[in-house]
């Protein structure tokens, strides 16, 4: 199983994934993605990345083709900017990780349903 990693936009500086937590994930036999320059606005170069074991992708949409699971610190309704052409990457069965905004922009869950994403907001657990 891959997780994929994508550079986060909207004027956001964090990454859904630091280099140090991905022994743990390689541990329990998942493999990491990354998109080059994810971590840079967090102060992460693909460098420590791919130190650890993660590999970088060839583009965004070779990251969203590739994981099976998707880390993002601001997806859907949080970066509402985006949310339609994210939807068009992602595919049935992917899951998609991140903060989303569930109960402030809740129109755009729905959609992530009928494309059968499993979506998990991190502000509802």
């Amino acid at each position: 199983m891959i997780v994929g990693v994508p550079r986060e936009r909207h004027d956001e500086r964090r990454v859904a994934l630091i280099p140090a937590s991905i022994a743990a994930l390689r541990k329990a036999g998942l493999e990491v993605l990354v998109e080059p320059g994810a971590g840079v606005p967090a102060g992460y170069p693909d460098a420590q990345y791919t130190e650890k074991g993660a590999q970088l992708a060839a583009s965004r949409e070779a990251l969203y083709e590739a994981a099976d699971i998707i880390l993002r610190v601001r997806a859907a309704g949080a970066e509402p900017d985006h949310a339609a052409e994210e939807l068009r990457r992602l595919r049935p069965g992917q899951r998609l990780i991140g903060q989303m905004e569930p109960l402030w922009a809740p129109d755009f869950m729905p959609p992530l349903a009928q494309a059968g994403v499993e979506a998990y907001a991190l502000e509802l657990i």
